[in-house]
């Protein structure tokens, strides 16, 4: 498991939400992609913003999760596993919905800023709730918030 992949209690959580894999009556045909490695690679993206096709390599085929993404959009599936993770991160106390905002700061740099200052001590917090908090920052993530307030 990556950092910042769901952990076992939170796939719990979800898993029973999302719709089983479909298999033909006659057992032929390809095998679908393990849900719980694409719904990480779902997750990767909202958080990171990344575009599809710099998906990393173990969450499969970025055609692949982006197709199943669009799938489960479509059946309303992604907002019911947001909420679920949202209520899940409430409960564990990791995620305080009174005070939810998108930082919009902007601070110019003076020229050659980039390489001549000393690299901040300060680092953002690293733990996997806030990891997976980042994951409601995007348009899906915010339509599911919005239902919690």
């Amino acid at each position: 498991m990556a950092n910042g992949d769901l952990t076992d209690e939170q796939w719990l959580v979800v898993d029973e939400i999302l719709p089983p894999d479909r298999v033909r009556p006659d057992g032929r045909g390809r095998p679908w992609s393990d849900r719980r490695t694409v719904l990480n690679g779902i997750l990767w993206i909202l958080r990171t913003g990344a575009p599809w096709h710099d998906l990393p390599s173990r969450y499969g085929s970025y055609q692949t999760v982006h197709r199943r993404f669009q799938n489960w959009v479509r059946a309303g599936v992604v907002e019911l596993v947001l909420l679920a993770v949202a209520k899940h991160l409430q409960q564990a106390g990791g995620l305080d919905l009174k005070e939810c905002f998108v930082d919009g700061t902007f601070v110019p740099a003076k020229k050659g800023g980039a390489w001549s200052a000393r690299p901040s001590g300060a680092r953002g917090p690293r733990s996997w709730v806030w990891q997976t908090a980042m994951v409601f920052l995007s348009p899906c993530g915010q339509k599911a918030l919005r239902q919690l307030k």
